[in-house]
């Protein structure tokens, strides 16, 4: 089971260095199917193993002035409140199975909207452009908190859409930025968020430690590897075949 496991964080970060995404939204999946964690136990590894293995990514795109940090400030305005009130919930609710099935959903649901959102990636861009009329600064400003709050919910819920469908609303709200400043507020948006979700799972007893740091010893170079990989490989067929992946398991989480 080890080397199952250092072979499954190898497998999702090769994905995440060729394509950014699918980090959550392939490892909770197989946590879930093949590890046979419950649900909510597979979201909270997944949360921590998100904010670690994209820590070093947010650092080295702080050092590149690939970061907006007023972008990232109110996307986190939003998130990290509607991440605590989602864990308050969770806490509260003091009956596993009734919020359990909600995780369950949650998970399907953001596995196919981040299909999506991966598909149609390029498109996002000339969406946003067209509706930039509609969007003076103080009303971007409130969406972008919304947008927050929203990835805040669903992250908190399914451990997905921190990455994919959250570049998606920057190209819908920011489409003039360049695409490394899109990549590099995603990610430090996305490693505060997992980290305190993540902590909030840890609190309900959501974390498996031990499985965690084998799948880390996996992803590492996985990452390394997948970054180099993206020189070589089609982006077309890289795409395909992660929107192919990501419909299936949300199809099957749902069924």
């Amino acid at each position: 089971m080890d080397l199952l496991a250092i072979f499954s964080g190898f497998l999702v970060g090769t994905i995440v260095g060729l394509t950014g995404v699918g980090g959550g939204s392939l490892m909770t999946p197989l946590l879930i199917g093949v590890f046979k964690l419950h649900p909510a136990t597979a979201i909270g590894t997944d949360l921590w193993f998100a904010a670690l293995t994209k820590a070093g990514g947010s650092v080295t795109h702080h050092r590149l002035g690939h970061v907006d940090a007023r972008v990232t400030g109110l996307l986190l305005a939003g998130s990290l409140p509607a991440t605590l009130l989602m864990i308050a919930w969770m806490h509260g609710s003091g009956s596993r199975p009734v919020w359990g099935s909600a995780l369950t959903l949650a998970l399907g649901v953001a596995l196919l909207l981040t299909a999506v959102s991966v598909a149609y990636r390029r498109a996002w861009a000339q969406v946003g452009l067209r509706l930039e009329r509609w969007l003076p600064p103080r009303r971007r400003d409130r969406l972008t908190v919304a947008a927050g709050a929203a990835l805040g919910v669903l992250v908190s819920l399914s451990s997905v859409g921190a990455g994919a469908l959250g570049a998606t609303l920057l190209l819908l709200l920011y489409p003039r930025f360049e695409p490394q400043r899109i990549v590099g507020t995603d990610i430090a948006h996305a490693v505060p968020l997992t980290l305190v979700a993540g902590i909030g799972h840890a609190t309900l007893g959501h974390v498996d430690w031990s499985l965690l740091g084998t799948l880390l010893l996996g992803s590492l170079p996985g990452i390394w590897l997948g970054a180099r990989l993206t020189r070589a490989l089609p982006e077309i067929w890289v795409r395909s075949a992660l929107c192919l992946s990501l419909t299936a398991a949300g199809l099957k989480v749902l069924a």
